[in-house]
């Protein structure tokens, strides 16, 4: 049986809008405008288990998956969500014992969901500039249980006279403002066939970065959206949610190879 105890992580569920992310402790009480939660009285309890407040409304008691850490992660900057998540991991074939290169760690929320799949034998290797936002970043990857599968690197790939002796990466993940500039150094690091994927708000930037992409031997070259539409599935009543995540970024997909035009690149 899979119980509760002090230092475990809970998600306490009352509906789809309200719901607390906390870690168990024993003289800590959640107070919240459904009543006061105490963390000592989840104690022992299986996960899925339900507990009710001073005010007589109740919560289960869930066991977190990276889903709930990356909707409750701290924001230092824009996140990536779930609904592009997904189908970077699908599109670029991210699996278990892979070596994932990252420029731009952000918030850390696709660093940890991808942590959180190539471990145990693989890792995730992040670079940002931003100090500030790099310790916010570490703080949501530890939260997340994923620190020891990630290494952080404080390094301008953009402007860097070295480049990290970093080779083979089986996928690089992009999320900056001018992605098209660091392509030359992130295909050095890749594997022949190795993935890219580039987060980009604007349209422009999609046209910027597939011209380099092109000009730097990428093939199988991709620029998608993706829209997540919820639905209010109740009993003679279903109908689609007014709430919703509409546009987050565009996806730009393309995978290493070699066009031989004289000199083979690396």
């Amino acid at each position: 049986m899979n119980k509760i105890k002090h230092g475990s992580p809970v998600l306490f569920y009352f509906n789809s809008s309200k719901k607390w992310l906390v870690k168990i402790s024993k003289k800590e009480s959640l107070h919240t405008h459904i009543g006061m939660i105490k963390h000592a009285d989840a104690i022992g309890k299986e996960y899925g288990s339900r507990l009710t407040t001073n005010k007589d409304k109740y919560v289960y008691l869930l066991k977190p998956t990276m889903y709930d850490y990356i909707m409750k992660i701290q924001h230092g900057t824009q996140i990536v969500y779930p609904k592009d998540i997904g189908y970077i991991v699908a599109r670029a074939g991210i699996t278990s014992g892979q070596n994932i290169l990252e420029i731009g760690t952000g918030s850390g929320s696709l660093t940890s969901f991808v942590a959180g799949i190539v471990k145990p034998r693989g890792h995730v290797y992040t670079f940002d500039v931003d100090e500030k936002f790099m310790k916010i970043a570490e703080k949501n990857i530890q939260r997340a249980g994923v620190l020891k599968y990630v290494t952080q690197h404080k390094i301008n790939l953009k402007t860097a006279k070295k480049i990290p002796p970093l080779k083979d990466m089986d996928a690089a993940l992009i999320d900056l403002g001018d992605p098209w500039v660091v392509i030359p150094q992130v295909r050095k690091m890749l594997k022949g066939s190795g993935s890219i994927f580039a987060i980009c708000p604007t349209v422009n930037q999609l046209e910027n970065l597939t011209k380099t992409l092109t000009e730097n031997e990428f093939t199988d070259i991709e620029s998608t959206e993706h829209i997540l539409r919820t639905i209010e599935a109740r009993e003679g009543k279903t109908r689609h949610s007014f709430q919703g995540i509409g546009h987050t970024a565009y996806l730009c997909f393309a995978r290493k190879a070699f066009f031989e035009r004289g000199s083979k690149k690396t």
